[in-house]
């Protein structure tokens, strides 16, 4: 493991940025309650994608903002007893449940650590740098990007999956159009998650980031899966509402939005439930792309 990245959640690294703080003091209590359907319901991404990943037998490899740590853990089956993965993120609440299933599970080449990812300095020591639905939050992408590179070896790979357009993504996009129809668009000041799910919609755009962080050999593939938005429509309105954009628009909203709660629930419930149910729950249509470069050392 690195040794500036620690599994201490005191350091100071990490306190000290305000994307961070909003994380750990707003936001990860809410994915923790829905996790079921930010892990559960997106794992359709990282199975279409991960046969596929430039991972083999023995490789170190960085999983960053690896979350609850499932891809962390599925990367280190990948890799095997030989092979190694540390999974680093910005909220040590969520690595607790990627230590504990690596713990229930018996893995021990895979660690978790409390790190920002933008600032932490890496040595170049991992063969492959991997991130689901991470890279999309940084403030400062390019310098993210950058500092990711330097984890790496001479000719190591860097995939990322983000999502693409809003059009493309109706389970995000359609709360909020719908929350909106209610109340204000969030202001200048608003707290936020960072960027957002969509700042990394445009290929022409990401590929002039990369490029400007140093890698080349940058490859774009489409990806389209259902996603599970809720095991019920109540629970589906109740997610949009928690989290995402709809999320943001009504917590910034405050009063105002509680005020309006019944009435934007009712509206919300209109447009799941015409949304395909499964075993599962509800389904809605996604699209990601899945970003890969080469490090060239």
């Amino acid at each position: 493991m690195p040794e500036n990245l620690t599994d201490n959640p005191t350091n100071n690294a990490i306190e000290d940025t305000e994307f961070v703080k909003f994380w750990n003091d707003v936001l990860a209590p809410k994915f923790i309650k829905y996790k079921h359907v930010l892990v559960d319901g997106l794992t359709s991404h990282s199975e279409a994608v991960f046969p596929n990943l430039r991972v083999k037998e023995g490789d170190r490899v960085l999983d960053v903002g690896c979350g609850f740590g499932d891809t962390a853990i599925k990367l280190a089956k990948k890799v095997g007893a030989t092979g190694h993965v540390l999974g680093v993120d910005c909220c040590d609440a969520f690595l607790d449940f990627g230590r504990r299933e690596a713990k229930e599970l018996g893995m021990e080449n895979v660690d978790f650590a409390i790190g920002d990812a933008m600032t932490t300095p890496f040595k170049p020591e991992y063969d492959f740098v991997f991130s689901r639905f991470g890279t999309m939050f940084f403030d400062s992408p390019v310098v993210a990007l950058r500092n990711m590179r330097t984890a790496m070896k001479p000719g190591a790979t860097m995939t990322h999956i983000v999502w693409r357009t809003p059009d493309d993504n109706p389970w995000l996009s359609m709360a909020k159009s719908i929350v909106l129809g209610f109340l204000p668009p969030p202001g200048e000041d608003a707290q936020t998650c960072g960027p957002g799910p969509f700042s990394m919609q445009s290929q022409d755009m990401v590929t002039g980031m990369m490029k400007s962080a140093g890698y080349t050999d940058i490859e774009f593939v489409r990806v389209d899966a259902p996603v599970l938005v809720g095991r019920t429509v109540q629970d589906a309105i109740d997610f949009q509402l928690a989290l995402g954009p709809a999320g943001e628009v009504y917590r910034e909203a405050g009063d105002e939005a509680e005020e309006k709660r019944d009435q934007i629930e009712a509206a919300l419930a209109d447009a799941i439930n015409v949304q395909k149910k499964e075993a599962d729950g509800i389904i809605m249509d996604s699209s990601s792309w899945v970003i890969s470069g080469i490090n060239p050392g």
